[in-house]
């Protein structure tokens, strides 16, 4: 499947791969109010990585996974912001959480997309993606990703002390 892939195809699908792996060890590391600065920046920039990317794909109109990059990166500006600019302090602390879990959810939200699209047993369940399989697997992880960043943003609460810039 992957080597019928165009170069810049493989490339975007990779990376996005890497963001969601990176994306859950964030997850867990800030449930456990764990800043994990690597992590963390290996998060965010495979997410810009992957929305950035995702513009350069063969496309004759906008599409939706265009809106969703859109949106990725608008929220994606607020996490950086809220992380290395104001260094989560005060109300920037919740919104680093909010923000980069949207942008790690928007990533889920377009693989279960794929898998739908692209996996055979899936696409006949939801050959358009309006059928209630598809629309059922999207709103469960919706549910799962409002339930962990509100858990998230509890536990950062508890990290340390504000970030102070370096």
């Amino acid at each position: 499947m992957f080597t019928e892939m165009p170069p810049l195809t493989l490339a975007h699908v990779i990376i996005s791969l890497i963001a969601i792996a990176s994306g859950f060890v964030v997850l867990t590391g800030l449930i456990n109010a764990k800043m994990l600065e690597g992590w963390t920046a290996i998060f965010l920039a495979t997410t810009v990585l992957t929305s950035v990317s995702g513009f350069f794909l063969p496309a004759a109109h906008l599409m939706p996974s265009h809106v969703v990059g859109i949106i990725s990166l608008i929220v994606l500006a607020a996490a950086i912001v809220a992380r290395y600019l104001y260094h989560l302090r005060s109300g920037w602390r919740g919104t680093y959480v909010v923000t980069a879990m949207i942008a790690f959810y928007l990533n889920v939200f377009v693989l279960v997309a794929q898998l739908f699209a692209k996996v055979p047993s899936l696409k006949a369940l939801a050959p358009t993606q309006t059928e209630a399989p598809f629309v059922i697997a999207q709103l469960v992880v919706m549910t799962l990703f409002v339930v962990l960043t509100v858990v998230a943003n509890r536990g950062f609460r508890g990290f340390g002390p504000v970030l102070s810039p370096r």
